[in-house]
């Protein structure tokens, strides 16, 4: 029984070092995606995207994760980038 808790702790570790790249690959995406929005004069804050994302992502979902918590999850992520956005745009003058 040891033998297996152990398999599966060390294959839930394994996947949150995925998941953290994963994010961190989101992130590097997210933040490209702010500085070409500020280029060109676009708000930095799109809800209409937003909405479009979230969709995507319960859409996506096939459990057993419930759905809100999904989602709360994602609208963290999206806060979260957000302020990372306005800090990268900030620091750097359009070009």
């Amino acid at each position: 029984m040891t033998d297996r808790l152990d398999e599966v702790r060390s294959e839930i570790d394994e996947l949150d070092r995925e998941i953290v790249k994963l994010l961190n690959r989101r992130t590097r995406l997210g933040l490209e995606a702010a500085r070409t929005k500020a280029r060109n004069g676009r708000p930095l804050v799109d809800a209409k995207r937003e909405r479009e994302v979230l969709m995507h992502v319960a859409m996506a979902n096939e459990g057993p994760l419930p759905q809100d918590a999904l989602l709360a999850l994602y609208r963290q992520l999206i806060e979260t980038m957000t302020r990372l956005e306005e800090i990268e745009t900030a620091d750097s003058p359009p070009a």
